[in-house]
């Protein structure tokens, strides 16, 4: 980092450099959501880029429609030390540290300064925007003379003159003073919305009064005062801000908020627990790499400062809410790298968010109208209203040279499908249908619309196309049939369907509102589905390698490292119009697909297709210079394949793209997309986050030297602790927990195996198989199974079944077919077909389909102090465990979904241990199949085997059901057994 140091929390700027002026002010922003405000300098320079933007207040300007308004500035305080103005291009630097402290919000600078008369005076600065009362903002300036005495002069203005690169946005309304204070209103040009700020001033360590000037304005509260050495003087500014969106009369209402705030230290104390509470749901704690412990959650900070915590009209700008990049505007990197991070942690935010697209489906439907088209056709960049915003022209440095179009606007409508991406993931994660009645439903179903009238139906092909588009890469202005755009749209219809049907089982009133209001009729939704079955999608079934679209494999190959050193992006190099010729691309288009189906496992997601695809296209990504949405995505798929240098060399270009200015464009503002790539990397990446019918699951591949990963996760309204550990400089791995910190690691342990002593067994937990065991859904299972076969033309009977007792669904599924030619996709369909055919036949269970004795011993085992878990390979254990009614018998649960590895892996058993809280040699395993029997001594646990012993018969305890077993029979013969194992190994000493 250049000039800087850090800690865990900390961000330290040791030296002042000019040169470095104004992306040092983006990295040094600080905010609350509410408002956010560049770390620009007090005393003011040149060429300093100071800027203070309330979210979602926007005005209109010539060319680029609309931007996020710079607002009056609230921090200027000039110090005269004897006549001589405090500023760090004058006189000599003696001591200069500026800190950024995350755990608070707090921006504070300490500085030794000797005057070009030679007076040394100790200088400190401290501000915050206060996360406990958004209205809020507070500076504190500490003055300590070292060697002189003499007079102090401090002015604190409220500067009503803020430009946004020359244009200014305000006009005078009115200004005035305040017991110990002064105030501001200014009203936009366009937009009409007006902004009261008020300011008081208190000065501590010296007698001094204060004096008011209102110069138009730039209202001004000043003093002066005899400093001596050595004695501290400190002025403590106040500043209140409201604006008419929120509030009727905002001169009044910061005029009486300021007249009722206690004094500086309550405010600190407030925002710092504000502060604490957030922190304690969104912050990552990562031990042996010092460098991602700080910048990870500086990326969080970073996000969380620029969040909408009490606004559902608002959302997060490209470039958040701390430089004038992208004016303010609203992408599609909100909904699909940022908002994860606030849908695990911070829900609330998470659901404002996709509340703003609902508000402004009325500019969404207007651009749809203006184009053409039905429905809601999403702006590529929106503001307040929804309207599409994107610039028609780009206007260059050259004086001379060509206007460039921004085909963007027009053509890159992928974000049509993104945004019911993200409202389904968060219907998903927080199961909130109240909201997705009232709100998300809706844009779901309204942009569903957009496509069905956007595709065409070729007749040559017999599809459907999607033809003049940007996809997700941008390097190609227009293609026909971009796979990621083809698929979105197909996925979103898909999701659409299943919207609309529960709207209509679940709601039916608001169902027949929409059918109303959005025109959907039956043709309607038949036609989706016609679409679904018949979009153009282009790959090749053998290799499963997707062309980008239409002709991309025709197009003249490139090989980047030709091009190296470089330090622009390839566009750059080639020119706007070249590189639509060449196979390169700005960021992850086809990858960028694979991610998103990736955790669903969706078509086209699977391994094989993400080897493929990442062999041909990772090295056609301009990931230095192309997108900073890339690296992150990267850094996820290189991990999951195993691919750890790359993925954490990906994943670092990603963390310090700000700290470190990678790009040389930080001066703009923070890469928020990037940041919200950040924390998917670590969660999902890294983490090895999957989420299941039982919520997230972990299966960690941290990078080398981490030696630990803790964070915590919301799912469907409960918190899922996860402390992930490393091999520290071994290389990479971990194991998962889920829990609180200070966990053993979970190890293999002999103890119960055949060939080792072993004291007394000290047993604290059992791990029941469900199938076989507890019930016998063997019946439905081979039902499910049948019926499928029978569908598919396959011989399948009870004696085939039999293979497949303990083995899980994709295995049992290639049993069956055998050698029959099937592509992923139609396994994929299979398993989910057989399942849903199960999942109908377990809807009939009732506690009465209980195996013999499995209740009393369930009972007796919790009376005894016990801890029961579920140990299946089923992916629906948890609703086969609710029709059984004992769910509340049982303390963990490990599925299907839980682990990758199946039985006779040990995966699955051991992460129900560690689930129990239990080591491995705690556990005693009940099984009714080999599967789980050798999965269960492999675990290192005992073993007890229900069923013939040619089955069961490894294990070290066999009975033929769980009928009259009792847990204190069950303790003596596991003593009996313990005993013999030690004697046995003793005879060989």
């Amino acid at each position: 980092m250049p000039n800087f140091t850090y800690t865990d929390w900390i961000l330290i700027e040791t030296q002042f450099d000019p040169e470095q002026l104004q992306s040092k002010e983006t990295v040094f922003t600080i905010g609350n959501g509410y408002l956010g405000t560049r770390g620009s300098f007090e005393e003011g320079y040149p060429h300093a880029s100071p800027a203070t933007f309330i979210n979602g207040v926007y005005d209109d300007v010539p060319v680029v429609y609309t931007e996020l308004v710079n607002c009056p500035d609230w921090l200027p305080l000039i110090v005269i030390v004897n006549g001589d103005r405090f500023r760090l291009d004058q006189g000599e630097i003696l001591h200069y540290e500026r800190q950024l402290d995350l755990r608070q919000g707090l921006l504070t600078r300490a500085l030794r300064w000797r005057s070009p008369s030679g007076n040394t005076i100790d200088i400190s600065f401290e501000r915050f925007a206060s996360l406990a009362d958004p209205h809020v903002l507070a500076l504190r300036c500490h003055l300590t003379p070292v060697n002189f005495e003499g007079l102090i002069e401090v002015q604190a203005s409220i500067n009503g003159y803020p430009e946004n690169q020359g244009f200014n946005h305000w006009e005078g309304l009115d200004q005035g003073k305040i017991d110990q204070g002064i105030w501001l209103q200014r009203r936009t040009r366009t937009s009409r919305i007006e902004l009261g700020m008020a300011a008081k001033v208190t000065i501590s360590g010296s007698e001094a009064s204060l004096q008011v000037n209102t110069a138009p304005g730039y209202p001004t509260l000043s003093t002066s005062f005899v400093a001596k050495a050595q004695q501290t003087v400190t002025v403590e500014k106040i500043v209140t801000v409201f604006t008419s969106r929120e509030i009727e009369t905002p001169v009044k209402a910061a005029q009486e908020k300021l007249a009722h705030l206690p004094d500086y230290t309550t405010l600190l104390k407030a925002n710092e627990q504000a502060w604490n509470q957030v922190w304690q749901q969104s912050d990552i704690l990562i031990e042996g790499d010092s460098t991602a412990t700080f910048a990870v959650r500086y990326n969080l900070f970073q996000l969380l400062i620029a969040a909408p915590w009490n606004d559902d009209r608002v959302s997060i700008p490209a470039k958040t809410l701390s430089g004038f990049g992208y004016r303010g505007h609203i992408f599609w990197d909100t909904e699909i790298f940022m908002q994860p991070l606030f849908l695990f942690t911070q829900p609330a935010i998470a659901r404002n968010l996709l509340s703003y697209r609902w508000h402004t489906l009325a500019g969404a439907r207007r651009k749809a109208i203006h184009y053409g088209y039905k429905g809601a056709m999403f702006a590529w960049e929106s503001a307040e209203t929804g309207d599409e915003v994107t610039p028609r022209w780009a206007i260059g440095s050259d004086f001379y040279g060509e206007d460039v179009r921004i085909w963007c606007r027009d053509r890159e409508i992928h974000i049509n499908a993104d945004i019911p991406y993200a409202i389904w993931n968060y219907w998903q994660a927080t199961a909130d249908d109240e909201w997705m009645q009232k709100y998300g439903a809706e844009v779901i179903l309204d942009a569903a619309i957009f496509w069905s009238s956007r595709v065409e139906f070729n007749p040559e092909r017999e599809k459907y196309e999607i033809r003049g588009v940007i996809g997700a890469d941008e390097y190609h202005e227009l293609v026909h049939n971009n796979a990621f755009t083809n698929r979105m749209a197909q996925w979103h219809l898909e999701k659409a369907i299943a919207v609309y049907d529960w709207l209509v089982h679940k709601f039916p009133e608001r169902a027949t509102e929409l059918e109303a209001k959005l025109q959907l009729t039956s043709q309607e939704t038949s036609h989706w589905q016609d679409i679904i079955a018949k979009i153009l999608f282009l790959y090749d079934p053998s290799t499963e390698l997707i062309e980008q679209f239409d002709g991309f494999f025709q197009s003249e190959d490139i090989n980047l490292a030709d091009y190296e050193p470089r330090d622009r992006s390839m566009q750059a190099i080639l020119g706007v119009d070249q590189i639509n010729k060449y196979q390169v691309i700005k960021q992850p288009d086809i990858l960028m697909l694979l991610y998103l189906m990736r955790e669903s496992a969706d078509f086209p997601y699977n391994e094989k297709a993400l080897q493929t695809n990442w062999d041909y296209y990772a090295p056609r990504t301009d990931i230095t210079y192309g997108s900073s949405l890339g690296p992150s995505v990267q850094a996820i798929l290189a991990s999951d394949l195993g691919k750890s240098t790359e993925a954490y060399e990906q994943f670092m270009r990603a963390l310090m793209v700000d700290l470190e200015d990678n790009r040389g464009n930080t001066r703009d503002g923070i890469h928020g997309a990037s940041a919200g790539g950040i924390w998917q990397a670590v969660i999902f990446g890294f983490g090895g986050i999957q989420l299941t019918e039982n919520g997230p699951v972990a299966n960690p591949h941290l990078p080398p030297g981490w030696t630990r990963l803790k964070f915590k996760l919301h799912w469907q309204g409960k918190w899922h602790d996860f402390d992930l550990k490393g091999l520290g400089d071994e290389g990479a791995g971990g194991v998962g927990e889920a829990g609180g910190a200070g966990e053993e690691l979970i190890t293999n342990a002999p103890c119960p195996m055949p060939n080792a002593p072993c004291p007394i067994p000290n047993i604290q937990g059992f791990i029941f198989d469900l199938d076989g065991v507890l019930t016998d859904t063997a019946e439905l299972h081979y039902l499910a199974w049948k019926k499928l076969a029978d569908e598919e033309g396959i011989p399948f009977n009870r004696e085939a079944n039999e293979a497949l007792r303990g083995v899980s669904r994709r295995a049992s599924l290639m049993l069956i077919i055998g050698n029959k030619p099937y592509s992923e996709a139609q396994i994929q369909e299979m398993m989910e077909r057989k399942n849903r055919y199960y999942i109908e036949l377990i809807q009939n269970m009732t506690p009465k389909d209980l195996l013999p004795g499995a209740i009393a011993l369930l009972d007796e085992l919790r009376q005894a102090g016990i801890k029961i878990g579920i140990g299946s390979a089923s992916k629906n254990a948890q609703t086969v465990l609710e029709r059984l009614g004992i769910v509340d018998k049982v303390d963990a649960i490990a599925d299907g979904y839980s682990v990758q590895e199946p039985k006779p892996a040990p995966d699955l058993f051991l992460y129900a241990a560690k689930q129990l809280g239990i080591k491995p040699e705690q556990s005693v395993v009940v099984e009714d199949a080999t599967a789980g029997i050798d999965a269960a001594l492999a675990a290192g646990m005992w073993a007890v085997g229900l069923g013939p012993v040619e089955r069961v018969g490894a294990a070290h305890i066999v009975l033929p059901s769980l009928a009259g077993i009792k847990w204190a029979d069950l303790r003596d013969q596991f003593s009996k057994i313990s005993a013999n194992i030690f004697k046995v190994s003793n005879s060989f000493q």
